[in-house]
C-alpha cells in the first residue's frame, strides 16, 4: 500500500495559465491535463459548454514533488479554500478508511463516489478546516 499527499490548487477559470505560469517560474513539467470537454461520459455526470475547454484535472512536477491542479467554476472560493491536500492510494478500501475517519466531526464537500478517472474520490473539510481530495490511483 502507497499514501502520497499531494497540493491541490483550485482555480475559478485561470487554471491553464496558472499551468503556464508554473512552468515558467517553478520549471514544472506537465504530467496530464485533462479538459472538462475531454472527459469521457459518465452516466449521470454532464457539464455546461461554457466550461468545457475549462481544466477539469492536471497534473504538475515541480522538482520531486506533484500539483493537482484544477478550474472548479461555481464552487465558491475564498482566500484560504482554494489549496487542498490531494491525497492518494492505490486500494479503494484504503481510500473509504481514511474518508470515513477524515470526514468525523468534519464536513463532506463531495461524497466518496466512482467517477470517470477512478474507483473512489471524495472531497472535504476535516475538523481543523483543512480540505482533502481523497482519491484512489491507479497511477500510485
Amino acid at each position: 500500500m502507497t499514501l502520497r499527499a499531494i497540493p491541490h490548487l483550485m482555480f475559478d477559470g485561470n487554471a491553464k495559465e496558472a499551468i503556464q505560469f508554473y512552468q515558467k517560474v517553478l520549471d514544472a513539467k506537465v504530467l496530464s491535463i485533462q479538459t472538462y470537454g475531454e472527459i469521457p461520459e459518465f452516466p449521470g455526470m454532464s457539464f455546461p459548454e461554457k466550461i468545457l475547454d475549462l481544466v477539469a484535472h492536471a497534473r504538475l512536477k515541480v522538482g520531486e514533488t506533484d500539483i493537482a491542479i484544477y478550474d472548479s467554476p461555481g464552487f465558491s472560493r475564498q482566500i484560504g479554500n482554494q489549496t487542498a491536500i490531494y491525497l492518494t492510494t492505490n486500494d479503494v478500501e484504503k481510500t473509504k478508511q481514511i474518508f470515513e475517519a477524515l470526514q468525523q466531526d468534519g464536513k463532506v464537500i463531495g461524497p466518496l463516489e466512482e467517477t470517470s478517472f477512478t474507483p473512489a474520490q471524495g472531497y472535504l473539510m476535516d475538523k481543523f478546516g483543512v480540505t482533502f481530495t481523497i482519491v484512489t490511483d491507479a497511477q500510485n
